[in-house]
């Protein structure tokens, strides 16, 4: 190869023009608004700086349809996936084609102007298409040293004499396998090699992302120096499957590599961890043929044993027959990074183990959330403070009660009592303790939170951060009214109280709580006890 390959399509897109961004500013305190979120914002970086190359703008109706049925551009060239705007109904119904709208950042900050040519709901998500004309691609104030355009990276590539390059792009830090892999690939191809990890994500609601890239800064001093670059890949992440894969590709052509390696990474589900599983997969689309229209040739990753004879990693074709080898699962590595086990010399790099214990460690360290759900009078509370008493009497991390009453009078003060106020109290309550849990504190959570998305919402956006156990108190409401000083449930019987749960509006019933307690006749003490139990039983407590 005698020179670096092509952009895709032949010409790198660069929708940043530093001529025109002052007048785009001036013009935009005249536009229509969007604040778009961290995906969004990734997807308008990707267009801006021509990662995705050729596109010059967001996808129409049409050529959505287009891709998805034919897999084409309106030049009749090959592309897997619509690239569109996403924005809420509310916005969506502000504009019409032809209007043009001031893309921001959540903090205001000006990002491009986007011109309408069309808008559509697809599925109740309303999308936006149009041309792109940037002004500055979204602030970092992480690894700013780290991140390089596609242009920024062909011209390094170029001053360094590099004509052929293959792709490493991660979601996953990198291990043994891994980095065996990688270096001989380049060997064998005599080609250099790009650490892309893909850093396109919300960094405060995902810290293990801060692990991802620290894990790969160390990992690079391993690599040759002079035939490896490490640079962060600003692209959204997506789910596994052929036509991501093959967005890639289009996205490592751009940036200047002509090899993209396929798998290596294990996915939850256990599918597509291997570029031998997406070609399996790929009945529905011919991915060699695809990725040589596209120009890019795929590296399928296979599955890799350590073979314990040799003190290396092989392919496990290319294992010696009888040979002892050795594995170790994805979720084995999880499960013993969050219990504290030890990992296997042969799996990893002591220096990478100790950056990703930093960023997780062991469960008795990490924060977690006691999330108390249950009738008014349940004994939530009750065991709520209990619950608070006894783990700041074992001491060792900051403990928060977010009692549903407290923070009714100190967080929601405004909100009446209505489904959708309720709602929303709940989830500020999931938010603090998000938060909580984040700085590895202890979050104690009691509010009634009757509706059962809400809860798993609630899971969902406390998980990502940490620990957390929902603690169903299943007290009879008989029980509840019987213990009623308030004389709550005798208002709502009586139609003074509208929307009160359990009586006029409803409390559905968590599906699989870590615990459910029925404090009729039962003790105090004999309850945060069962409670005790069960996060010691989930590794919470030693």
């Amino acid at each position: 190869m005698n020179q670096l390959i092509a952009p895709y399509g032949g010409t790198l897109i660069n929708l940043i023009d530093p001529a025109q961004a002052e007048a785009l500013k001036q013009e935009a305190l005249g536009l229509p608004s969007l604040d778009l979120d961290w995906r969004q914002q990734c997807e308008l970086e990707m267009l801006m700086v021509g990662g995705y190359s050729p596109l010059s703008g967001f996808m129409t109706r049409a050529q959505c349809a287009q891709v998805e049925a034919q897999q084409q551009l309106d030049d009749g060239s090959f592309w897997p996936l619509p690239v569109t705007l996403v924005c809420s109904p509310k916005n969506a119904a502000t504009l019409k084609t032809g209007d043009r709208v001031a893309l921001r950042d959540g903090e205001g900050f000006m990002l491009a102007v986007l011109t309408v040519s069309d808008l559509w709901e697809d599925a109740g998500v309303c999308h936006l298409g149009g041309s792109v004309e940037g002004v500055a691609v979204p602030p970092h104030p992480d690894f700013a040293s780290l991140r390089a355009t596609p242009a920024e990276l062909r011209a390094l590539f170029s001053r360094r004499g590099w004509r052929n390059v293959v792709a490493w792009q991660a979601r996953q830090p990198m291990h043994r396998a891994q980095y065996e892999f990688c270096l001989k690939t380049a060997i064998e191809n005599e080609a250099n090699l790009l650490l892309h990890p893909q850093a396109g994500g919300d960094i405060t609601d995902a810290p293990a992302y801060f692990g991802l890239v620290r894990s790969f800064i160390t990992i690079r001093e391993r690599f040759p120096a002079a035939s490896t670059q490490l640079s962060l890949l600003p692209a959204p992440p997506r789910e596994a499957s052929v036509r991501a894969l093959l967005l890639r590709a289009i996205v490592a052509r751009n940036y200047g590599c002509g090899l993209l390696i396929a798998g290596g990474e294990h996915q939850p589900d256990g599918d597509c961890r291997r570029g031998a599983d997406l070609s399996q997969a790929a009945s529905d689309l011919p991915i060699a043929e695809l990725a040589e229209k596209i120009g890019v040739r795929l590296i399928a990753y296979p599955r890799m044993v350590y073979v314990e004879d040799r003190a290396e990693h092989l392919p496990e074709a290319d294992a010696p027959a009888g040979a002892r080898t050795l594995t170790l699962s994805g979720e084995e590595f999880q499960r013993r990074m969050q219990a504290g086990l030890k990992i296997p010399d042969w799996y990893s790099f002591p220096e990478v183990l100790a950056d990703l214990h930093r960023q997780t460690p062991p469960r008795d360290r990490q924060g977690f959330t006691v999330f108390f759900t249950g009738l008014s009078g349940a004994g939530k509370s009750t065991l709520a403070r209990s619950l608070a008493a006894r783990l700041m009497e074992m001491g060792g991390r900051c403990v928060t009660l977010l009692d549903g009453d407290i923070v009714r009078r100190h967080l929601s003060s405004e909100l009446g009592f209505t489904k959708a106020h309720r709602d929303i109290n709940v989830r500020r309550i999931g938010f603090v303790a998000s938060e909580i849990t984040k700085n590895r504190g202890i979050a104690i959570c009691a509010p009634i939170a009757p509706y059962r998305q809400t809860r798993r919402d609630v899971r969902a956006m406390i998980e990502s951060v940490g620990g957390f156990v929902e603690i169903h108190v299943a007290t009879p409401i008989e029980t509840c009214e019987g213990r009623d000083r308030k004389g709550l449930y005798a208002k709502a019987r009586a139609g003074l109280i509208p929307e009160f749960t359990g009586v006029s509006d409803p409390y559905e019933i968590p599906e699989k709580p870590e615990l459910a307690i029925d404090t009729t006749g039962l003790g105090i003490d004999e309850a945060v006890q069962q409670i005790l139990l069960r996060l010691e039983h989930e590794g919470y407590l030693r």
